[in-house]
């Protein structure tokens, strides 16, 4: 990766995060919170790039497949908290049907299975475009950003408590 796309990178980032720290303070909205796993998505995204030092050419076939791997990922997700909220009902009601809770139960493994599915699908490009030694730093780069990802959501979460 050239300086200039290193640049383009990081001006990128720092908007996303402005973005998402923005869509953080309302994300009480679906439309919100969507926004915020879009713009974490990105930021992602653009980490692995510089993590795993990947070529102009490694990013231009990764991206535009593994964002449609998030992309349709997050409507499988959005569809199986709406499935679970549908079974959470169905069991609160009285009395239970049975009929109805199992087929809310197969609709969520069916989804959880597709959301399986997706993840297979993400590591298979990363396998058919990366290097061994890219490999391994893939690993240790979802450990790490998923630690740094974390501890931000309890800063802000602390941040919004101490108001």
């Amino acid at each position: 990766m050239n300086a200039n796309t290193k640049k383009a990178a990081i001006v990128l980032a720092a908007a996303v995060l402005m973005g998402a720290a923005a869509a953080g303070a309302l994300l009480g909205q679906p439309q919100n919170r969507a926004r915020l796993r879009d713009n974490i998505n990105t930021l992602r995204l653009l980490r692995m790039t510089q993590a795993l030092e990947l070529t102009e050419g490694q990013t231009a076939k990764l991206f535009p497949v593994l964002t449609r791997i998030d992309r349709e990922k997050s409507e499988l997700q959005n569809r199986m908290s709406a499935a679970i909220r549908e079974l959470r009902a169905a069991l609160d009601r009285t009395p239970v049907r049975e009929a109805d809770v199992l087929t809310l139960v197969q609709r969520v493994r069916g989804l959880r299975e597709s959301v399986r599915q997706k993840d297979a699908e993400f590591d298979a490009a990363l396998d058919e475009n990366l290097t061994p030694v890219q490999k391994g730093r893939y690993l240790i780069f979802l450990v790490d950003f998923a630690r740094g990802l974390g501890e931000k959501l309890n800063q802000a979460r602390q941040a919004r408590l101490d108001r």
